[in-house]
C-alpha cells in the first residue's frame, strides 16, 4: 500500500487544485446550464424580428455596370433603402438602382425604416446613435463599421444595428443575448473574441482539471479501507 505521507501529499494537491480551480469549474457548470436551457434563436432576438418579412418588388432597374467606374460585376445584391431600390456591388459599393449614381452612405432616417421592416411594428424606437469604432468586447464588434443603433423602449435593453455603407440590417442585441455572450466568454476562456478554442488558458485550465480529477480517483484508491482490506488478503502470509 502507498505511505501514508504519500497519500497525505495526494491529498494536499487534490485539495489545491480543486480550490484552484473551483471557481471555474462553478463558471462552467453555470454556463453549461444556462445554454441548455436556452433557446438559441431567441438569444438571436429571432422573437423581436418580423417572421414573414416580404421583401419589396423594384421594376426598371438600370444595368448595374452602366456606371464607368464599375470594370465587372462579382457580387450583387438588390437592397431596400428609404422605399428606393439600391444596388450592392462587388461588397465595396452602394448604387441607386434607378439612377445609376453612387450613395456613399445612408441618412438615420433610412435606417429606421431598415430597421423598421425587420422589426417588429410593436417596438417602439427610444434613440438611434452613430457609432464609428468599437473595442474587442462591444456586442457589435466584428461587424460592419460605422453603423447605427437603434434602441428601443423595452426592460430587455434592445437595440438593432445597421450598416451605414452598405445599408444592411446587422443584429438584434438585448438583454439575454448580453447575459449569453458573458457567459459564452467565462465558458471558452477566451476574454478577447469570444470564440477561440485553443487558448493557452483554455489548455492549461483543462489539464490541471484532468490532473485533479485523476488526483481524486488515486485519493480514493490509496484512503479506502475497503481497497485496503482487499490488499491485505492478498499479501502472502
Amino acid at each position: 500500500m502507498v505511505k501514508r505521507k504519500t497519500a497525505l501529499k495526494i491529498r494536499k494537491i487534490h485539495r489545491y487544485l480543486g480550490l484552484f480551480l473551483g471557481i471555474q469549474f462553478l463558471m462552467w457548470t453555470i454556463s453549461g446550464i444556462y445554454f441548455s436551457w436556452t433557446d438559441i434563436d431567441e438569444i438571436h432576438g429571432d422573437h423581436f424580428r418580423k417572421e414573414n418579412r416580404i421583401p419589396t418588388a423594384f421594376k426598371n432597374l438600370v444595368n448595374p455596370v452602366s456606371t464607368t467606374e464599375l470594370k465587372g460585376v462579382t457580387t450583387l445584391e438588390l437592397r431596400d433603402i428609404g422605399g428606393r431600390p439600391f444596388y450592392w456591388i462587388n461588397n465595396s459599393y452602394l448604387m441607386d438602382a434607378e439612377t445609376g449614381l453612387e450613395k456613399n452612405e445612408i441618412s438615420k432616417e433610412e435606417a429606421l425604416q431598415i430597421a423598421g421592416s425587420y422589426m417588429l411594428p410593436s417596438l417602439k424606437v427610444l434613440a438611434i446613435e452613430r457609432i464609428e469604432e468599437v473595442g474587442n468586447h462591444h456586442e457589435y464588434r466584428e461587424k460592419p463599421l460605422p453603423a447605427y443603433a437603434i434602441s428601443y423602449a423595452s426592460p430587455k435593453n434592445i437595440k438593432a444595428y445597421v450598416s451605414i455603407k452598405d445599408g444592411s440590417f446587422q443584429t438584434v442585441r438585448f438583454r439575454d443575448w448580453r447575459w449569453f455572450d458573458f457567459l459564452w466568454m467565462t465558458h471558452t476562456m477566451d476574454y478577447q473574441g469570444r470564440d477561440n478554442f485553443n487558448t493557452l488558458l483554455l489548455r492549461g485550465f483543462s489539464l490541471m482539471g484532468l490532473i485533479t480529477i485523476l488526483s481524486g480517483f488515486t485519493l480514493f484508491y490509496v484512503s479506502s479501507p475497503t481497497l485496503r482490506k482487499k490488499v491485505k488478503r492478498k499479501r502472502p502470509k
